[in-house]
């Protein structure tokens, strides 16, 4: 459900900021992420009480790749929660920092699952850029409030992890012998080179910018040409990460345009708008029936408390 919450929080900030500089309602923006606020502490309160209820069950869940980019996209929907309070004056450095922290423990677990791992399991996954590459959302909220050192090194830091896990996959991943049930895992790779040029734009350093925008829209224009043999499978847990790459797509186009990077980005924007807004609300809905019933839990691997 993490996955989702940092989805329709980013969707909504998409929708927030492209109001600014586009005829678009900003109700609508502000709805969303009215919506994904409550959505995202909902969730987060009942894993909470599920951790209460034995706290071993964090160690067991992290066995499994999945749950622990899941565990780190509670810490970036944290982070986001943070940006979408600004407007409205809440304590926010509080939960910017909440954020932080968590991306900080949940990537010292994540390193932790990886070490205990058995030899032959240890291997690069698109999952990872969530569990290590996730600090690089801290200058989406640490811009504004001030915190410009501590956004510098939470993206450089990310950047290390970025390079070692995407120089791992170019090595090790083959895409044809993937199950079919894993393929939308590759669209998270979209997400960290979205995330980079937002903080890099927010940060003021051009060139990061320029190369992270281009590499983010042509791997973008890539996905969806081979969205159908992505999307074969029936649906599965992992269709999560079709959604949050899409939302931070939005962010990217919303920012380039605000920039003068013109035609591409503008059409970039509305189309951002177009498919991910469906998307992301769709699986959401999705997501939220199938926790209901259990299938989502039984899908993915979760650990009773």
């Amino acid at each position: 459900m993490f996955p989702v919450c940092l989805a329709l929080l980013g969707l909504g900030l998409g929708w927030r900021n492209a109001a600014d500089i586009l005829p678009l309602a900003h109700e609508i923006g502000d709805l969303f992420l009215g919506g994904a606020s409550a959505f995202f502490l909902y969730f987060l309160a009942m894993y909470l009480f599920k951790v209460l209820a034995r706290p071993g069950v964090i160690l067991e869940e992290l066995r499994n790749p999945p749950a622990r980019a899941g565990l780190a996209a509670a810490a970036m929907a944290m982070m986001l929660l943070a940006a979408a309070l600004i407007p409205l004056g809440f304590s926010v450095p509080q939960v910017w920092w909440t954020g932080v922290v968590m991306q900080i423990v949940a990537s010292g677990l994540g390193c932790w699952a990886i070490w205990t791992d058995p030899p032959e399991k240890r291997q690069f996954t698109p999952f990872q850029y969530l569990t290590f590459v996730g600090p690089v959302v801290g200058p989406v909220a640490g811009m504004q409030l001030g915190y410009v050192w501590e956004s510098i090194a939470l993206i450089y830091a990310a950047l290390i992890a970025y390079m070692i896990i995407t120089a791992g996959l170019l090595v090790n991943l083959r895409p044809r012998s993937m199950p079919v049930t894993l393929r939308p895992s590759l669209v998270i790779f979209l997400a960290p080179n979205c995330l980079f040029g937002i903080g890099f734009a927010l940060l003021g350093h051009d060139a990061g910018f320029l190369l992270f925008y281009w590499i983010a829209t042509v791997t973008a224009a890539g996905f969806l040409l081979i969205a159908p043999w992505i999307v074969r499978g029936p649906w599965t847990p992992t269709w999560a990460a079709l959604t949050f790459p899409v939302a931070a797509f939005l962010q990217l186009q919303v920012i380039a345009l605000s920039r003068g990077m013109g035609l591409v980005a503008e059409l970039s924007v509305y189309g951002a708008l177009l498919v991910g807004t469906p998307l992301i609300s769709g699986l959401a809905y999705k997501s939220l029936l199938t926790w209901v019933t259990g299938e989502l839990a039984a899908k993915s691997g979760a650990v009773r408390a």
